[in-house]
Parts: C-alpha cells; structure tokens; sequence
C-alpha cells in the first residue's frame, strides 16, 4: 500500500469535509436527525412528562414542546456545558447538566415518579465536530481533546500519550474497527517515545503510513471515533442509560434511540430486545427506520442513523 503525502491528505481532506454546496439546510449548532418519526412515535401526551436525554442543539425537544400543553413538561439533559445555551425559555423545560445514564435519579429528584417518553439522539453534535478547539475532528489542528464534558479528568491527549500498545490496539479494534489497529498503535507509541503527541494534525501525520492514497478520511474516521469513545466512556454510559431509562418510564411510555454506528446500534438492540423478551416492554419498531434519501442529502451526518422505539409495557397481561 503506498503512503499518501501530507499534502495529498491535506487535499483530500478539504475536499472532503468543504462547505456543501448543494444548498444543504444547517442551523447553528446541530440539524436534528430523524425529526419527524422520531417525535411522532413518542405519541406526545401534551400533559406529558418527557426526556430530552441528548439535548445538543434542542432541535428533537422543540419539536417536542410544540406538542405539549401549558401543563406538559419536558426535562434536557446533557452534559455538555455549551448546549445549555440552547435551552429555551419556556417554563415547561427543566434542564439537567449531566450524563444521561443518571436520568432516573433526576427524573425522581424533579418530582416525577415516572415520564411519557424519552428520546436519545447519540453521538457527536455538529457543533462539537465543528468547533476547532473541542479536538473532535481532524479537520484541524487543534489540542487533542475530545471531552463532551469540559470539566472531565481525562482528555484524548492522555489517552493518546498515556495508554499502552495494548490497550491503544484494543480500543482501536472494539471502538473503531480500525484495520490495522495494532500498526496504528504502533505508530503512535513510536512517536511519542521522541515528544508528546499534543494535536489532531500531529497525530494525523503519524497514522499517515497506514492511510490509503485516496480515502484517509475513512481510517482517521474510525481511530478519531474510537478515541472519542474511550474519553467519554460511552458505550458504558449507554449500557447503564437504557435500563435506568426503561425504569423511569410510565406503563405505555416509549423510548426512541437514535444510532451512528454498529457498536451503539448493537447495544440498543440488544438491550431493547432483552427487555421485550422480559416482557417489560414491546417493540415499536421490528426493523430500524432509517433516514429518507432527501434527510441524507440535506444532512449528511443522517447517512448512518438508525432509530429504534420500543413501549412500556402496563404489567398487566
């Protein structure tokens, strides 16, 4: 395989990742995915209690409270400190800057011995892939960080600097499935034996002998996504989300769960169907809906989702 020049990675890159010039529909920070099914499947009581547990932009919980009623309430959640600025001033909205797998302990701490619905829209925000010095991406060269929580310990830096070969390969492998996990582990403990590896673009330039000539995007993709994963520890935190969620719910309440990859689709299936097979709830959904050509081609960022909705069940059959 031949290795691609800096600047040929440079080139393809911009190419890539420039403005879309086919008059695609963005907002300021976050273009909700899977807008319409994913709030229409929730039957929105509007005297209702719901849960925003990804709160991001606001795009699903707007959408939400145009539902509701003066009595209706709608509890956000997210712990990102830059999407609290997105909180509308509504008096039905009680906000919660934390991580989602506490939901149920706010949900009690608020008053409410259960809720209607919660939706979960996971992964990275537009705002956060796009804002330079949060480190998500390697469109630029900014300091290695990652964090969704500013005010957690641990930063992509640390990891990149701190873990071993093993462990590097291991979180490449199961978080990313990156081709050549090892070699890029590899390659980065080679280069940091000389100096820290500090930014995205420092480390973009030491995976350069595993990308291949003319997608590079794609394995950076997959060993930015994997680092992502292991700093904000989220495969653990949406293990522990869904069952809290699932408690949290009313009898005839629903939870809708929208995906960007296998990894996390794999743990919502599977933990949605084990819940239907314990009879606590039933499958809304028996196959993922998918977002239409026409999302796709407004927002790219769509291509991927996959949304699952199951009910809570009355316990009584």
């Amino acid at each position: 395989m031949s290795t691609p020049s800096k600047e040929m990675i440079s080139w393809l890159l911009q190419k890539k990742f420039s403005d879309n010039k086919g008059g695609s529909k963005m907002i300021a920070y976050h273009t909700p995915v899977l807008l319409e099914e994913s709030v229409s499947l929730l039957r929105i009581n509007p005297e209702g209690v719901y849960v925003d547990a990804t709160f991001g932009g606001g795009g699903h919980s707007r959408e939400i409270l145009s539902h509701l009623g003066k009595d209706g309430r709608l509890i956000v959640m997210d712990r990102d400190r830059d999407a609290l600025g997105n909180i509308p001033d509504d008096d039905r909205v009680i906000a919660v800057h934390s991580d989602y797998r506490f939901i149920h302990n706010f949900v009690h701490y608020h008053g409410f011995d259960g809720v209607d619905g919660i939706i979960a829209d996971l992964g990275v925000s537009s705002h956060q892939f796009d804002t330079e010095e949060r480190g998500f991406s390697f469109r630029f060269d900014a300091r290695l960080d990652m964090r969704m929580n500013d005010s957690a310990e641990m930063d992509a830096e640390q990891v990149v600097n701190g873990y071993d070969k093993e462990r590097l390969e291991e979180i490449f492998r199961n978080y990313g499935e990156v081709d050549g996990a090892g070699k890029a582990a590899d390659l980065i403990c080679r280069a940091r034996e000389t100096s820290p590896i500090k930014t995205t673009g420092a480390l973009a330039d030491i995976l350069s002998p595993i990308l291949p000539k003319f997608a590079p995007h794609k394995v950076l993709a997959k060993v930015f996504q994997a680092l992502r994963i292991e700093v904000n520890n989220e495969m653990d935190s949406l293990e522990k989300f869904i069952p809290m969620a699932v408690k949290s719910l009313n009898p005839g309440g629903r939870i809708a769960i929208i995906t960007y990859h296998s990894l996390e689709d794999r743990i919502v299936k599977n933990s949605l169907r084990d819940f239907c097979n314990e009879r606590i709830l039933t499958k809304v959904t028996r196959k993922p809906i998918l977002p239409t050509e026409q999302e796709i081609a407004e927002n790219t960022r769509a291509r991927s989702a996959k949304l699952r909705v199951a009910e809570k069940r009355s316990g009584e059959d």
